[in-house]
């Protein structure tokens, strides 16, 4: 009969195996849980005193970009941001606000705080798209058809408005879109015009709501029709100019057969 194995020896040997202590998890002690949360509340406030309270982070200076017609001054006087004040604090929405109301010229503002001590106002100003006389002065229009500002000399390179209902058709039409929406419908026909033909328009003639023609450079002529597809007679009035480059009098208020005529 044979004996036992070598591993049933040593197990003798050793005694029957131990069993493994359960390490306990200890939950902290009232008194660690009390400097942890005072711990926690001296940080929120010192953070909250040095955001609010202190002086090292405070608004000093107000830098202005991106004016073209205004001058940084003027932004940063318009603007009135309170230098002095906690930066955290200063309001980006009022400041905005602030501006587009009393600088009508200025179509947006990106308000960025340049920590430690700085405020970043980036103005983008309209840009009119077409200008209305009256008085002698010129009332400059923008692309969303916003009225934003009265000069005394005329931008280059803008297109003046002539609002000239004609007695059969203009005059119904005004009646019924009114002049605000004439207005519109020139602005939508000089957004869409090609850059080229933007340069050398020197009018937008107005006389009903589906007849809006343009007046270029020496002595040329465009018949556009109503504001709609502007796109397409965009594209149709540039390959008629390249066609036939001496023509007077260009017709695309069908876009879809354009025309083209003198020489």
């Amino acid at each position: 009969m044979a004996g036992p194995t070598t591993a049933e020896r040593q197990q003798k040997k050793s005694g029957p195996p131990r069993p493994q202590r359960v390490r306990r998890l200890r939950l902290p002690r009232s008194r660690t849980l009390i400097v942890v949360l005072v711990l926690a509340v001296l940080l929120t406030a010192g953070g909250v005193w040095v955001l609010y309270g202190s002086q090292w982070l405070r608004l000093e200076r107000v830098t202005i970009s991106g004016t073209r017609v205004l001058t940084p001054e003027e932004v940063r006087e318009a603007a009135d941001a309170p230098v002095g004040a906690p930066l955290i604090s200063v309001d980006a929405d009022a400041l905005e606000e602030r501006l587009r109301s009393k600088l009508p010229r200025i179509d947006s503002v990106d308000v960025v705080r340049s920590w430690p001590h700085g405020i970043g106002l980036k103005v983008t100003e309209r840009k009119p798209v077409l200008l209305i006389e009256k008085g002698g002065k010129f009332v400059e229009v923008d692309a969303k058809g916003v009225r934003f500002d009265t000069v005394e000399r005329a931008p280059k390179g803008v297109p003046h408005l002539e609002l000239t209902p004609d007695q059969e058709n203009g005059a119904a039409s005004l009646r019924r879109f009114g002049p605000d929406r004439l207005l519109r419908e020139a602005v939508r026909v000089a957004g869409d015009l090609p850059e080229a033909v933007a340069r050398d328009t020197r009018n937008v003639k107005v006389r009903s709501y589906d007849s809006i023609s343009l007046e270029l450079s020496g002595g040329r002529g465009v018949a556009w029709g109503s504001g709609e597809k502007g796109r397409t007679k965009a594209s149709a009035l540039l390959a008629l100019m390249k066609t036939t480059p001496k023509a007077r009098h260009f017709d695309v208020s069908v876009p879809t057969a354009p025309a083209s005529s003198g020489s």
